[in-house]
C-alpha cells in the first residue's frame, strides 16, 4: 500500500494495532437524574488527568510537556462546564454530552486553521479518554508492547506517543496524517521509518506482520508474522556537532523552539543555534497583549541558553489562523488567506513595535545573537517595510519568511530588502498546491519532496547565492536527513528543525561533499513526482 514517507528507513516486524476510539455515544436514553449524571463528568476528567500526570512524572523533555498539556486539557473548566450544561439542559447522557462539547471545541480549532487546527486532534483524544472513563472501558491508544513491533493506526495523538519506547517501536504506519502531523514529527524524532496517509490501511482483515519503507512511502502488510528488523539509527551518534558537508561546506544545523524547555532541549541535542523562535506561544493564553517588560522577560528565558550563538526570532504569527482575543480581528471566510502574520502589523504597527522593543531588550539580557524575521511576507515592498521597523528598533539583522509563492518567485527583490530569508516549507507547500496541510487526503500534495516545491526552493537558493545572503529552511522538510543534503544542494545555508532531529541531520550532511548533494538535487528536480525525486536523489548519492 502507498502513502507519504515522512521518516526515512526500512523496518519490519509484527503488527501492533492502536485501538480505535469507542463508538459515538448515543443521545439517549435521558438520565433519570440529570444533576447526578452531570456530577460524574468532573471526577472522570480528574481521573484522566491524574493518569496522564503520572505518566508525565516518569519521563522528561518533550514527552513530559506533551502529557502535562493533555492532562491540563482534560481538566479544562470550559470543556467540563459545557458538558455539564448539556446534561442538565438537554438531558443528555454524560458520555454524549462530553462528545458534543469536545467536538464543538475541536470544530472551532479546525476552522481557525494553522497551529490551532493541529490542536483539534488533541481535543478529540481527550474526548475519547473521558468517554472511556465514564464507561469504565480501556481508553483508546497504543497497546502495551511486549516485543519490538510496527505500530499501525488511524492516527496518533501526542499523548499516545509521548512516552513510546523507541527500542520497541520499529516503525509507524497511519491511515491519516500528513508530512507535518504529530506522527511525522515523532517518527523523525525517534529516528524510525514512518509512512502516513495510507488510504485503506485499516480496511478489512487484521494483518500479522508489516514492512514499512519510509523512503518509498510503502507499507507491505503480510498475513504471516514478519521478523523484527529495525532500521539503522547509527547516524545519530556519528555527528561531530559541526554543521557542514564532508568537504567542509557550511550548512548550519539549528532548531525550532517556542519555550525555554524547547531551548534547553535544543542545546542538549547539539543545535548550533535557533532558526525559528515562535514568539506567538507567549501570546496564545493571553486575554490582553503582554506588555513590553513581560514579553522581554519571556523572550530572554528562551534566548539565554543560546548566549553567544545565533537565534532567529519570528515576530508574532497571529491573525485568523491563530486567533488572539486582544487583536479582535473578527471572523474571516478563508483564514489561511486572511489577515495573518505581518499583515496584522500593517493595521496595528504599534503591536509590532512593542514586540521589537521587547526582543531588543531580551537580546541585551541574554547575550544571544538575535536576528528577526516576519511571517507571511508576499512582496519586496512588505519586506522593506518590515526591515525598516526592525532597524529602527535597534536590531541589527532583519529577514522574512518565504512561505507565500509570490515571495519565492520574487526572491531576488525580497533579498535586496533584507539580510536573510527562511523558507517555511509547510505553508509554502500548502499554498503552492492549494492543499490544506491538515487534510490527510491531500497529504501527497504536501510532501516536501514534491518537485514543484523543490524548484521554488532552488529559485530562492540561487537568489541567495547571487546576492551573498543566507537562505534557511525552517519547515518540517529540514528534519528529514535524506532531504537535508538535497536542500543544501539547492543553495540552502541553514536547516532548522525539531531538536530531536538535529544529530541525524547533522550526520547525514557530513556523509557527502557538497558537489554530491548538488548532483542529488539536480536529479530530484528533473523528476515528476515525490517518490521519483526521493529515489533519484538516493541513487545519485549512492
Amino acid at each position: 500500500m502507498s502513502g507519504v514517507g515522512v521518516s526515512s528507513g526500512r523496518a519490519s516486524g509484527p503488527v501492533a494495532r492502536v485501538s480505535e476510539p469507542l463508538p459515538e455515544p448515543a443521545p439517549g436514553p435521558a438520565p433519570a437524574d440529570p444533576t447526578a449524571e452531570a456530577a460524574r463528568i468532573r471526577p472522570a476528567a480528574d481521573a484522566v488527568a491524574d493518569r496522564l500526570f503520572q505518566r508525565a512524572a516518569r519521563v522528561g523533555g518533550d514527552a513530559k510537556a506533551i502529557l502535562e498539556t493533555t492532562a491540563a486539557m482534560a481538566m479544562d473548566p470550559a470543556l467540563i462546564s459545557q458538558a455539564e450544561q448539556l446534561v442538565t439542559g438537554r438531558s443528555l447522557p454524560a458520555t454524549r454530552a462530553v462528545h458534543e462539547a469536545a467536538n464543538g471545541f475541536a470544530d472551532a480549532l479546525r476552522s481557525a486553521g494553522g497551529y490551532m487546527a493541529e490542536r483539534a486532534r488533541d481535543v478529540q483524544d481527550v474526548r475519547d479518554r473521558l468517554i472511556a472513563e465514564l464507561l469504565g472501558s480501556t481508553p483508546p491508544g497504543v497497546p502495551e508492547l511486549t516485543e519490538p513491533s510496527v505500530l499501525v493506526a488511524r492516527d496518533l495523538a501526542p499523548a499516545d506517543t509521548a512516552d513510546l519506547d523507541p527500542d520497541l517501536v520499529l516503525a509507524l504506519a497511519t491511515e491519516e496524517g500528513g508530512p507535518t502531523s504529530h506522527t511525522a514529527i515523532l517518527a523523525r524524532a525517534l529516528g524510525i521509518p514512518a509512512v502516513v496517509a495510507v488510504r485503506g490501511l485499516l480496511a478489512g482483515e487484521t494483518f500479522a506482520g508489516a514492512i514499512v519503507d519510509g523512503d518509498l512511502g510503502e507499507v507491505d502488510l503480510r498475513d504471516e508474522p514478519v521478523p523484527a528488523v529495525a532500521a539503522e539509527r547509527g547516524v545519530r551518534a556519528d555527528w561531530n556537532g559541526v554543521g557542514a558537508t564532508a568537504d567542509g561546506h557550511e550548512v548550519k544545523v539549528v532548531a525550532n523552539v517556542g519555550s525555554p524547555a524547547d531551548a534547553q532541549t535544543a542545546v542538549d541535542a547539539g543545535a548550533q543555534g535557533v532558526g525559528l523562535f515562535r514568539t506567538e506561544f507567549s501570546y496564545l493564553a493571553a486575554d490582553d497583549e503582554p506588555d513590553v517588560p513581560t514579553q522581554r522577560a519571556a523572550y530572554a528565558d528562551v534566548l539565554r541558553p543560546f548566549a553567544g550563538r545565533p537565534v532567529v526570532v519570528r515576530t508574532l504569527d497571529a491573525g485568523a489562523d491563530k486567533p488572539l482575543s486582544f487583536l479582535d480581528m473578527g471572523v474571516e471566510p478563508n483564514p489561511a488567506l486572511g489577515v495573518r502574520g505581518v499583515r496584522v502589523a500593517f493595521d496595528r504597527p504599534e503591536v509590532l513595535d512593542r514586540q521589537l522593543e521587547a526582543i531588543a531588550g531580551a537580546e541585551a539580557d541574554s547575550g544571544a545573537e538575535v536576528s528577526v524575521m516576519a511571517p507571511m511576507v508576499a512582496t519586496a515592498a512588505e519586506a522593506a517595510w518590515f526591515a525598516e521597523r526592525v532597524r529602527a528598533a535597534g536590531l541589527r539583522r532583519a529577514g522574512v519568511m518565504i512561505e507565500v509563492p509570490a515571495a519565492a518567485l520574487s526572491a531576488r527583490e525580497v533579498l535586496d530588502a533584507v539580510d536573510f530569508v527562511s523558507i517555511g516549507t509547510n505553508d509554502l507547500a500548502q499554498y503552492v498546491f492549494a492543499a490544506d496541510r491538515m487534510a490527510g487526503a491531500l497529504a501527497t500534495l504536501n510532501d516536501p519532496w514534491q518537485p514543484a516545491l523543490l524548484r521554488l526552493i532552488a529559485q530562492v537558493g540561487r537568489a541567495g547565492a547571487e546576492l551573498g545572503k543566507p537562505v534557511g529552511v525552517c519547515g518540517e522538510a529540514a528534519a528529514d536527513p535524506a532531504l537535508g543534503g538535497v536542500l543544501a544542494g539547492l543553495g540552502v545555508t541553514s536547516l532548522s528543525m525539531v531538536p530531536a532531529a538535529v544529530p541525524a541531520v547533522g550526520a547525514a550532511l557530513a556523509a557527502h561533499p557538497i558537489d554530491a548533494f548538488r548532483r542529488a538535487a539536480e536529479a530530484a528536480l528533473a523528476t515528476a513526482d515525490p517518490a521519483a525525486a526521493r529515489e533519484a536523489a538516493r541513487a545519485a548519492l549512492a
